[in-house]
């Protein structure tokens, strides 16, 4: 299975108009291509206008056919009229060599993970509800200790996250561009469930069992953290994101078989 996330910024007084939007056209779009699965809009809890869309597919060609055809442009020329504008701003010289300034229009970033492990039903059956939380935890991963850490995740860490109350569904993916980059994507029913799991020991308990696989940089910021110290580590090597699931829905019509 492939996961591809396109990341968006979206003007706040349209919100709930993308939303429909991404309901009443996005997924009828989507159902009608062959290998998408699922696909959801989730919102970040910290930045109100930022949203993912997220889509599983068959088969990575399947995602990159549709990255490629007038479907996928034709969707998002009609997004564009929800999405925010950049606070960068661009100069340059006009004819007659005056200075003028422009913004520049914010592009949705799109991302390519396959997916590693997964629970056994996939997305495919996967009913949402308002209330459900995306916990999305980015890791880098030690180049030499890359397998160890897909099979402590498969042997331990899935195992458990899925007898944990509220985790209905748990995915490890993989990125395209780098063999040491992953993301765990976990589905929770509520967002009590996620703080229960973080904040009563339990989050820290599985991270210790793997986190000496995790970059030297990682594990360098956290031994300068137990002394003290100010904690030393980037945004990219160990990140954990919570959203909120907006909308989803799985397709499971013949137009889905590959």
């Amino acid at each position: 299975m492939f996961m591809r996330l396109l990341q968006l910024q979206l003007k706040l007084a349209y919100v709930q108009e993308f939303k429909k939007f991404y309901e009443s056209t996005v997924y009828p779009e989507l159902q009608k291509l062959p290998g998408c699965v699922f696909a959801g809009l989730i919102k970040s809890t910290p930045q109100p206008d930022e949203f993912i869309s997220i889509t599983f597919w068959e088969t990575q060609s399947q995602a990159e056919q549709y990255e490629k055809s007038d479907a996928f442009k034709k969707l998002f020329g009609q997004a564009k009229i929800f999405l925010s504008d950049s606070s960068e701003w661009k100069v340059h010289l006009s004819e007659n060599m005056e200075l003028q300034y422009g913004p520049v229009n914010e592009e949705p970033v799109i991302k390519k993970y396959v997916v590693t492990t997964q629970n056994e039903e996939g997305v495919k059956r996967l009913t949402t509800s308002s209330n459900m939380f995306v916990r999305v935890l980015s890791l880098i991963i030690q180049d030499d200790k890359v397998e160890e850490f897909k099979k402590l995740y498969t042997g331990i860490v899935m195992p458990a996250l899925k007898a944990t109350k509220g985790c209905k569904y748990v995915f490890l993916t993989e990125s395209l561009n780098s063999i040491n980059e992953f993301i765990s994507v976990t589905i929770w029913d509520r967002k009590e469930d996620v703080d229960e799991y973080e904040f009563e020991g339990k989050s820290q308990e599985l991270n210790n069992k793997v986190k000496h696989t995790y970059s030297q940089l990682y594990l360098w910021g956290m031994s300068l953290a137990k002394e003290n110290v100010t904690k030393v580590k980037t945004s990219d090597d160990f990140k954990v994101e919570h959203y909120k699931m907006i909308t989803g829905k799985s397709f499971n019509n013949i137009g889905n078989k590959k």
